[in-house]
């Protein structure tokens, strides 16, 4: 995995990346969208990690913690020199994002894609403009990164959407996503459910309780249920999927979904034969 920035401007209240920021004396709260930490470097350590002998390549995740196009990436541009390296070297990656940005860096993307090194997957959370603009305050909306899809798509970009996450009792419009995004031209698919990490369980308890006070107790009874009766289970086999009847029926509404619009479940193919760390800029060029 590989993440630009530390703390995301989007503000998405449910992140689970939220108290990370708790290890540098920084609040999971107000200061994970205000404090933000760029790795001005990463270009160049990275280059130096694909330099490396013993670099075996792999998929390369981007943007699982923090979105590389939130808005501080227009002014640093630095997920835009990570992908110039990774073009240079041929190294696949994926990407995960809520940010219509991604689009400005289609000419690199593109070329990359035609070679089978990209692939893209746009979160959608909702439809419902007004439901995420309080989920998700500062990120695009929901028509914008159904733009995104398209765009993407039309640029020869295997793009995929991320139905994540699956909050119960809050959206429940994870058909009415798939289709629209299908329709985008989006061919694969994946979901996650609700995680409530550390400190993250209290502040989406006071955020349930500002916009949803009617509904605040089911929603976390429900959470809990799928959690082994907790507010979060760090279990790797369940914690992005939860357990119990409540996931499962959610795993067949979407499996259902996918299989009925033609979705594929599993991550785009990329290949990993192309890799040529001599194509580095600078001094390894030469040898």
């Amino acid at each position: 995995g590989l993440n630009p920035y530390r703390g995301c401007e989007h503000g998405c209240v449910y992140c689970y990346a939220r108290p990370s920021h708790s290890y540098l004396n920084l609040s999971p709260g107000i200061d994970f969208e205000t404090k933000l930490i760029a790795k001005r470097n990463i270009a160049q350590v990275l280059e130096r990690e694909l330099a490396s002998p013993r670099h075996v390549p792999d998929l390369l995740a981007i943007g699982t913690v923090t979105d590389a196009y939130q808005p501080v990436e227009r002014e640093l541009r630095l997920m835009r020199g990570v992908l110039q390296v990774l073009g240079d070297t041929r190294h696949p990656l994926a990407i995960v994002t809520k940010g219509s940005g991604v689009e400005r860096d289609i000419d690199l993307l593109a070329p990359m894609a035609a070679q089978g090194l990209a692939a893209v997957y746009v979160t959608i959370t909702s439809l419902d403009a007004k439901l995420t603009r309080r989920l998700e305050p500062r990120a695009a909306a929901p028509h914008r990164r159904l733009r995104t899809i398209r765009t993407l798509a039309e640029a020869g970009i295997p793009v995929g959407v991320s139905v994540a996450p699956q909050i119960p009792f809050i959206n429940d419009d994870m058909e009415q996503v798939l289709e629209a995004a299908f329709e985008a031209g989006a061919r694969r698919a994946f979901y996650t459910v609700l995680r409530l990490p550390h400190e993250l369980s209290p502040m989406f308890r006071q955020w349930l309780e500002l916009h949803h006070p009617d509904r605040a107790a089911r929603v976390m009874a429900r959470v809990q249920e799928m959690r082994g009766g907790r507010d979060y289970n760090a279990d790797f086999a369940q914690r992005m999927k939860g357990s119990g009847v409540w996931a499962d029926l959610l795993r067949q509404r979407f499996e259902k979904t996918c299989d009925r619009l033609g979705y594929a479940r599993e991550r785009e193919p990329l290949n990993t034969g192309l890799f040529r760390p001599a194509g580095l800029r600078g001094q390894q060029s030469l040898f």
